[in-house]
């Protein structure tokens, strides 16, 4: 069977709207992808301020949020389409969202953009709130890339997604994954104190300090003692480690060098304690995407740190880095039409695996 789908991933980093047009190709269980088109379409000034903004807005302006930016989203995938000649090609829709609240202890999650809208603009079967029965099962509702990479990317033994959180999964039987700690959103808060965007490559990390007593600080934080499964919200970098940096005081290069220090000291302690949990295999792989891939001096730092445990950073080619998210969103759509589990019980901590995402048919029947 073959399949044609967009996935749609708004990351915590807000550097933009990722689409993916990708071909599925299922024979006897065993799947296979291509992705045939791919983008980012940066947000505006405007859509950054309403979307960082979103949790502090009341109910009902939330809600207007909710809708605005699902027909915002149904218009991006109707330009997408018309701008790559995909009409009458896409079959569905898969969207994410974009997370605002994210709190499983209260079997809650929340993510903007409304699925009814995205179908009424495009007029296609749409598929969202992606999340929320694995919520509602006692899952943590994350990670749930988990499943496109088991089947879509199953021969490295880790996977780590270097986004505005870090998280990585296990390819073990069960499957493990959970988030790591914060990663590029709060290295782009403190790169938009100089003016810019986000650092690039990593070279003011490259050139600042570890401050010390800010990296034990930092690393002494209770999540990182909490067990698996387990999954963090954007404002534990917003509101937890963002305002710990910045109360050092310390130089903006300084911070970024610390923080990169604080990261890949969390991936490291991560992967030993995996380790040390399973019978050694020699020589194993980690998968890196997401943004974070394309900081060279994070990876080179991440590297030497892993090399230390006989594990080898694997950064594939640049569309996979940037869009495996979205791409994964697009298979975990095609698994819910298929009436398929698209959660990993495993990962999430849920009482079951689970069909998760609601349908929305935008076509005239």
């Amino acid at each position: 069977m073959v399949y044609r789908a967009i996935g749609l991933m708004s990351g915590s980093s807000l550097d933009g709207l990722d689409i993916v047009f990708a071909e599925f190709h299922e024979n006897g269980g065993k799947w296979g992808y291509e992705i045939v088109k791919a983008d980012c379409l940066p947000y505006s000034a405007e859509w950054i301020t309403r979307l960082k903004s979103a949790i502090s807005l009341h109910a009902l302006d939330y809600q207007l949020l909710h809708t605005d930016y699902g027909h915002y989203l149904g218009q991006q995938v109707n330009r997408f389409i018309e701008e790559n000649e995909l009409q009458y090609k896409v079959a569905l829709i898969a969207s994410h969202g974009h997370t605002t609240f994210h709190i499983p202890g209260k079997k809650m999650t929340a993510q903007l953009g409304d699925g009814a809208a995205i179908a009424a603009e495009t007029q296609l079967p749409v598929v969202s709130d992606l999340r929320a029965l694995d919520i509602a099962f006692g899952g943590q509702g994350a990670p749930i890339v988990p499943i496109g990479e088991k089947l879509l990317l199953g021969n490295y033994d880790y996977f780590l997604n270097l986004g505005g959180i870090a998280n990585v999964s296990i390819n073990t039987d069960p499957y493990i994954a959970f988030d790591i700690c914060p990663a590029n959103r709060v290295l782009n808060m403190l790169a938009n104190e100089t003016g810019k965007e986000y650092d690039k490559s990593g070279e003011m990390a490259s050139q600042g300090k570890v401050n010390d007593r800010l990296l034990e600080k930092l690393n002494r934080l209770d999540y990182y003692k909490e067990p698996y499964p387990k999954s963090l919200a954007n404002d534990f970098g917003t509101d937890v480690i963002y305002p710990i940096i910045k109360g050092s005081g310390i130089a903006i290069n300084d911070a970024l060098r610390t923080f990169v220090e604080h990261i890949t000291l969390q991936i490291k302690n991560t992967i030993a304690d995996l380790k040390n949990r399973q019978p050694a295999t020699g020589n194993e792989q980690l998968l890196a995407t997401g943004g974070g891939a394309f900081n060279i001096f994070l990876v080179e730092q991440l590297k030497d740190k892993l090399g230390e445990l006989d594990v080898e950073v694997i950064v594939p080619d640049a569309k996979l880095v940037n869009y495996k998210e979205a791409l994964i969103m697009a298979l975990i759509g095609v698994l819910r039409w298929r009436e398929e589990y698209n959660v990993i019980a495993s990962v999430t901590g849920a009482a079951r695996a689970s069909i998760g995402g609601a349908l929305w048919m935008g076509q005239d029947a």
